[in-house]
């Protein structure tokens, strides 16, 4: 039977909707796939309930409408006991952007989904120290304002406050494509909504880590060559042909089952 949680009914079920951050990059197992903190988080559920099921309908480089569109209207069918929807930020990076129209699909699909189960979690999702998060900052946190007021509109809307981490924040907590949580991110994050869903916790998720090694130039400057090539050349010549590194894929977990 499963411990009782502060403020909740038990976690039977579970579906997680959004992009490349719930489908679980760069958290890399070792046949290639990815796990990720939803996928840690439905681990550990499931060890309370011997029915629990769990589906992740995530895919990487989705934008708001297509969550809205795709996503939203399977997961709210489902009727689960748990639901997390994390989206908006691909639009958001991206250099034009219509923030009214993102913020009003995500209040759309609040609405959609809080009424169909039990608890619906949203984020403010964690930014890395650097250039990117200062130019963004001001469209993140108008998305984010909105983000709290739906918490406030509807119950059972909860809201995991990733962007105030400064552990997360962390570089050393990004994978070498600077725009993912490594597997230790991801730990984190499913810390972070297991103790937000009432559970006791396990650790602190929002420890620091270790004073950073001074890094030489030389290094640096080679990380940045790699990162440029590897990643932020690739990214550019998607966003320029319209095309996105989800296209044609599947969600990992369309259907839910045991984990």
């Amino acid at each position: 039977m499963e411990p009782e949680r502060a403020g909740g009914r038990p976690v039977r079920s579970f579906v997680a909707l959004g992009d490349s951050f719930t489908e679980g990059m760069s958290d890399t197992l070792p046949d290639g796939s990815y796990r990720g903190w939803a996928d840690l988080l439905a681990g550990r559920l499931a060890e309370r309930v011997p029915e629990f099921r769990y589906a992740n309908l995530a895919v990487r480089g989705k934008l708001i409408g297509q969550i809205t569109g795709d996503q939203v209207p399977a997961a709210a069918a489902m009727g689960a006991d748990l639901v997390s929807l994390v989206g908006g930020l691909n639009d958001v990076l991206r250099p034009r952007c219509d923030l009214p129209r993102v913020c009003a699909l995500l209040e759309e699909a609040v609405e959609r989904l809080a009424p169909a189960c039990g608890t619906l979690v949203l984020m403010r999702s964690p930014g890395r120290t650097g250039p990117v998060l200062e130019r963004y900052r001001g469209r993140m946190e108008e998305l984010y304002a909105h983000i709290d007021a739906l918490a406030a509109r509807h119950p059972g809307v909860v809201v995991v406050d990733l962007y105030a981490s400064a552990a997360l924040s962390d570089q050393r907590m990004w994978a070498d494509d600077r725009l993912h949580l490594t597997a230790e991110g991801h730990r984190r994050v499913a810390e972070a909504v297991w103790q937000r869903l009432g559970y006791a916790p396990a650790f602190d998720w929002d420890a620091p880590l270790p004073p950073a090694a001074p890094v030489r130039f030389a290094r640096r400057i080679g990380a940045d060559v790699r990162f440029a090539r590897e990643h932020l050349l690739p990214w550019i010549g998607r966003r320029l042909t319209g095309r996105s590194s989800g296209d044609g894929r599947a969600p990992k977990r369309p259907k839910l089952s045991p984990p």
